[in-house]
């Protein structure tokens, strides 16, 4: 049963204790302009950036194999639990940094938080990557057929965790500044 905020400015679902969503589609249309092409943008830019170090540390692997006559090339077993690894640390850190968004999100001017506004945090991040990554493998690009059919350009992954991605540059206008006395 849904009920009115105790402010009387919008609807949530849930008892006395849940928080409304913060960011309202029909209010704030700008706060969701673009963001699906954006965040597609965002994410060739996040890949690049994930990928670098790995193939950096592949052409490494190979030149210290050829300079130890093969014994170096055993190494390359670590590339791909290291390449999670950096994975998971880079989603969570830039995502829990103080800008909630990776790179290439920053670059998009798009940022994570969650349903009811607070910024991200590390563990969000990395997990938020990791329903990312099972949600494509096993849905393919049809997992962003759902971003078209709902007013806040949420995945399926957003829907799970419930965050929500937001224009920067639009979010930081709307928030109200603080108070001096």
């Amino acid at each position: 049963m849904a009920y009115m905020g105790s402010d009387n400015s919008g609807w949530s679902s849930g008892g006395p204790g849940v928080r409304p969503h913060a960011y309202d589609p029909y209010r704030q249309p700008e706060l969701f302009r673009g963001v699906a092409l954006r965040r597609m943008v965002a994410f060739l830019i996040d890949l690049v950036v994930l990928a670098i170090p790995v193939i950096l540390a592949v052409i490494f692997i190979a030149v210290f194999g050829l300079i130890t006559l093969g014994l170096g090339w055993v190494l390359f077993w670590l590339v791909s639990p290291a390449s999670v690894i950096w994975a998971l640390v880079y989603y969570g850190s830039t995502i829990g940094g103080p800008h909630s968004a990776t790179i290439g999100m920053r670059l998009m001017d798009l940022e994570l938080r969650t349903w009811y506004g607070a910024p991200g945090y590390f563990v969000l991040g990395a997990v938020h990557a990791v329903c990312f990554w099972i949600s494509i493998s096993v849905l393919s690009p049809f997992v962003l057929l759902i971003g078209l059919f709902n007013s806040r350009r949420r995945l399926l992954h957003d829907f799970v965790l419930g965050t929500v991605v937001v224009n920067t540059s639009v979010r930081s206008q709307l928030v109200e500044p603080a108070r001096t006395y």
